[in-house]
């Protein structure tokens, strides 16, 4: 027992926590002032290998762990869609993990249950959802989407999909340029590679709306039945929003459900000067928003808000009665009937400390800044002599290239030759992506204290490479 008595100690966590609290306080404030570099880069087989043959009881194992890890508050973190979250939700994180209420049920998670409903009524009332819509949290977008879609299913499919299986062979429409959690959820789903419709894009990388309804054509030619088209807001490799508002009319004449995947810029619903890149979001059938992108709170947080609620119960509708008694009620504090998690984390808690200590009015401040500094970014390369983008911006997402006259395949092994001597320098961290075969250089802009001047040094960093 003394082993265990030692493990669950208090005065040790006490101890213990007061030493983290202050570690991470130093590395919040030397990632601001960018005294470390973003990465210290470690190929996969040198990182195992230091593990491996790592001592915890001579080393400071913490300490190793942030410093072998990548710097998301650094400004010069341009990476991917990761949020810098707000230090209160680390505190909010440490009382819930020891706290560590499951919330398949109502008694097992009674306040984390409360504030997810406060939540979802929240955002309900920012996508312009009307009282009779639902929704609640899950664990990242690839669940969250993959719920929305079986929600869509079963409420567009001839027969209960639940008890009997596809019967038929359903398929989805989603933009070319969609993330690829969408692609991954219909084949689960059992969809198959016919089941994906992927539509062809414009020149800003939105779907190219106009030919919705010869693709849609062919699909019943091939005895496909669509039940659902995604719209995507935005869209992963360039930020570019979809016209949600002709897809809602697209899915309204042909009486199929409409998705949004708003996983990254969906939150643009809580900021005046950007919502209407979301106009037309409030015809959705149902809506995804990541909360560890856009909302700066640490994953895994989404939000799946159904403009019907009765379709947020029907995807998992099945007996267990060990775990509620009236197991045909509707009862929305019970959150296991909705959710695929049997036990769920207390997300809620973390988000809400960050309304309860900064107010909802932070989301806005935050989504205005990232995409201002994007913007401006944008315009600094238009007047720049060695530079293009790709398409013009609409979100903090950004992809730009060195004008050159090489030919494409040389263009990418330059490109990306110059992205892995940024990562292995580690002062930058920027990822790439491919546009109709061409590499391009890509930045998200996560942190809110990342300036022009940061970028104007990276792009000078990038000519000297």
């Amino acid at each position: 027992m003394k082993k265990l008595e030692k493990a669950y100690n208090p005065e040790n966590f006490r101890k213990q926590a007061h030493e983290m609290v202050d570690m991470l306080a130093d590395y919040l404030e030397d990632s601001a002032q960018s005294k470390n570099k973003v990465i210290t880069y470690k190929k996969p087989e040198d990182q195992l290998d230091f593990w491996r043959n790592y001592d915890p009881t001579t080393s400071d194992f913490f300490k190793d762990v942030i410093e072998n890890s990548i710097h998301i508050h650094n400004p010069k973190y341009i990476g991917h869609q990761v949020a810098a979250p707000v230090p209160i939700t680390a505190i909010a994180s440490m009382m819930t993990s020891i706290l560590n209420n499951g919330m398949a049920i109502y008694e097992m998670g009674s306040t984390a249950t409360a504030l997810e409903k406060i939540i979802a009524d929240k955002f309900a009332e920012k996508l312009g959802f009307p009282e009779s819509s639902d929704g609640f949290l899950t664990s990242g977008g690839t669940l969250a989407n993959m719920t929305a879609l079986l929600a869509a299913r079963q409420e567009k499919s001839e027969q209960d999909v639940w008890k009997h299986g596809n019967e038929a062979n359903y398929a989805i429409m989603v933009s070319e340029q969609a993330h690829y959690c969408v692609d991954r959820a219909a084949r689960i789903m059992g969809f198959g590679e016919k089941g994906i419709i992927k539509i062809p894009t414009n020149t800003n990388f939105e779907m190219e709306t106009s030919i919705l309804e010869s693709y849609y054509q062919k699909a019943q030619e091939e005895n496909l039945k669509v039940i659902a088209i995604v719209g995507s807001a935005c869209s992963t490799s360039t930020g570019s929003y979809d016209d949600l508002n002709k897809l809602a009319d697209f899915a309204q004449e042909k009486n199929i459900w409409f998705h949004v995947d708003g996983a990254h810029g969906g939150a643009a619903v809580f900021s005046k000067k950007y919502k209407h890149l979301l106009n037309g979001i409030e015809r959705a059938d149902s809506v995804i928003i990541d909360l560890h992108k856009m909302m700066m709170t640490p994953a895994l947080a989404t939000i799946v808000m159904f403009q019907n609620k009765k379709h947020s119960y029907q995807t998992f509708h099945q007996k267990a009665q060990y775990l509620w008694e009236k197991h045909e009620d509707e009862d929305w504090f019970n959150l296991a009937k909705r959710t695929f998690e049997c036990t769920k984390y207390m997300m809620s808690v973390k988000f809400m400390s960050i309304v309860k200590e900064h107010g909802f009015c932070l989301f806005e401040e935050y989504i205005d800044k990232t995409h201002d500094t994007t913007l401006a970014f944008s315009n600094y390369i238009k007047e720049h002599s060695d530079f293009e983008i790709a398409t013009d911006p609409k979100s903090n997402i950004i992809c730009f290239a060195l004008k050159n006259d090489l030919d494409i395949q040389e263009h990418n092994r330059v490109h990306s030759e110059i992205r892995q001597k940024l990562v292995e320098d580690g002062e930058f961290y920027i990822v790439q992506t491919t546009l109709n075969g061409k590499v391009y250089l890509r930045l998200t802009i996560m942190n809110p204290f990342t300036e022009l001047h940061h970028l104007k040094t990276l792009l000078e960093k990038i000519q000297t490479i």
